[in-house]
């Protein structure tokens, strides 16, 4: 492939989370999806043991600066179509130049190469993300043949107002323990079954992206226990350098959920408010979550009554394989 203004492309390696870090530093100044890395959580996201990063992703370099990037999600199991998630941007100095067209034809083609390598038996398709506000990028991801297929909030609260207590239904509310990990990855991969785009997740990948990240904050994340089992969850996580871009310490509820069986007893609110009131004991000013807004469980209702409201929204768009 041919890239415009003479730009060198090449797999991204652990040299570059720097450069890396740069860019989407620059991007987040001009689109504002209230997202901040560091060089620490890319290098993270290169280690990710599913990751080929020689196949599944792609820098783009003027001289020694990154102007663009793009990333495709491992593929680690299928439940009905193999949906590989891609991720990148263009420097908003290097746009409207034909660079994100070209990085994103780059994407589709190294998509299609991942599904033939992982899961060549099911259908597949590609799944990208996209501001609500983001004209352009959703204007370029149409002219590419890509169509929405869903939608998704990115929802806030303050601390500042006080968290009502909520009880377990009997049960134990508890915080995270280690030797729970593997009861949890069950309990969630339970939870998650009949949600949209959602696969179970092998120890592995839990290891790696939930419990095992770097921004996971065991001390702010709660269980609730029937003997051995774990009913329902809220797990809780930070990135310093949101913090440190905002100067807003914020707490996001990366996972919740509840088992099949033990929904409608408000178990996964007892362990949520239990997150919201010891995160702001511990200081931090905001909380965050993100949620399908065709969540099969009313989870968007549950977050509404806990004081959470709409920051932004977010489209996945979809093109076949």
């Amino acid at each position: 492939m041919s890239w415009p203004e003479g730009l060198v492309a090449r797999p991204i390696t652990k040299d570059d989370v720097q450069a890396w870090a740069d860019l989407l530093l620059a991007r987040e100044r001009v689109d504002q999806d209230g997202e901040n890395y560091d060089a620490a959580d890319l290098l993270e996201e290169l280690t990710d043991p599913h990751l080929d990063a020689e196949q599944a992703t792609l820098g783009l370099w003027s001289g020694d600066q990154m102007v663009g990037y793009a990333k495709l999600h491992p593929s680690t199991s299928v439940v009905d179509v193999n949906r590989v998630g891609v991720e990148g941007t263009v420097h908003p100095e290097w746009r409207r130049r034909g660079v994100g067209g070209a990085l994103m034809q780059w994407t589709v083609e190294a998509a299609g190469a991942q599904h033939a390598r992982t899961f060549p038996e099911f259908p597949g398709e590609v799944r990208a993300g996209a501001k609500s506000t983001h004209e352009g990028a959703i204007a370029m991801l149409r002219g590419l043949g890509f169509e929405e297929t869903r939608y998704f909030f990115d929802m806030k609260r303050a601390l500042d107002a006080p968290v009502q207590a909520v009880t377990a239904d009997g049960l134990q509310l508890v915080a995270f323990d280690p030797a729970l990990n593997e009861e949890l990855r069950a309990a969630h991969n339970d939870a998650f079954r009949d949600h949209w785009g959602s696969v179970p997740r092998d120890a592995e990948t839990w290891k790696t992206h939930v419990t095992g990240s770097r921004a996971f904050r065991p001390e702010q994340s709660y269980v609730v226990l029937d003997g051995d089992t774990v009913a329902a969850y809220a797990l809780g996580y930070e990135w310093v350098a949101d913090t440190e871009v905002t100067g807003v310490r914020e707490v996001y509820i990366g996972q919740v959920g509840t088992r099949r069986e033990y929904r409608g007893r408000g178990l996964a609110r007892a362990a949520l408010a239990k997150v919201l009131a010891e995160s702001a004991r511990a200081g931090y000013q905001r909380a965050g979550l993100g949620v399908d807004a065709d969540n099969p469980t009313g989870a968007l209702g549950l977050y509404e009554s806990l004081g959470f409201s709409v920051h932004s929204k977010w489209i996945t768009f979809r093109r076949a394989l």
